[in-house]
């Protein structure tokens, strides 16, 4: 039998998420079940279950790849000398984030509200969204903490609290663009107002 080569798993991995993408986003991760992304797929269970064998497995999977997004934002900031003030990094992070995570069809950043909802009820997926936001407020310390070096805070700032701010902010718009209708260069610009 002929091995399945890596570039088909991993489009076949990839079809599987997006279809998992389009029912959270339209029902929400609650209301979406398992049988729901099989339809969405056009695969059948086992093939889904081969790669993902449950709903948190796709939702793990999901915030992961938008942190590694967020790491690579992150990485880009870290590398500059001086760091950017808060208002540029976080203007860097929220629009290279949003880019990359948007098409036509969907916005990942949707399905955020989705598994914060369920994390209060989910202890799995409760350590997924816990993970991930740890692992989000370590890189904003890091640069907090350039941040404290080149002067752009007050000497006794301390960068832990600065960084899940920070962290607090990036949810906030989530949460504003996608139940007020918020714009990202509106929202960035108020943040730019009053970081200065």
């Amino acid at each position: 039998m002929p091995r399945v080569s890596e570039a088909h798993l991993a489009a076949r991995r990839q079809q599987i998420l997006e279809a998992a993408w389009r029912c959270f986003s339209r029902q929400g991760f609650h209301a979406t079940s398992m049988q729901d992304v099989f339809a969405e797929s056009g695969l059948s269970a086992g093939a889904v279950y081969r790669y993902f064998p449950s709903k948190a497995a796709l939702v793990r999977t999901t915030a992961e790849g938008i942190a590694d997004i967020a790491e690579d934002a992150f990485q880009e900031l870290l590398a500059l000398d001086p760091p950017p003030h808060p208002d540029e990094s976080l203007r860097h992070t929220l629009v290279n984030i949003t880019r990359r995570v948007t098409t036509q069809q969907q916005d990942r950043t949707k399905i955020a509200l989705h598994v914060f909802s369920e994390a209060l009820r989910d202890p799995e997926i409760s350590d997924v969204v816990t993970g991930v936001a740890s692992r989000l407020i370590d890189r904003w310390t890091e640069l907090a903490e350039r941040w404290h070096e080149a002067g752009y805070l007050p000497p006794d700032a301390d960068p832990r609290k600065v960084a899940r701010t920070m962290y607090g902010v990036m949810i906030g718009f989530v949460m504003q663009r996608h139940i007020l209708g918020v714009e990202t260069e509106d929202y960035l610009d108020g943040f730019s107002a009053i970081s200065r």
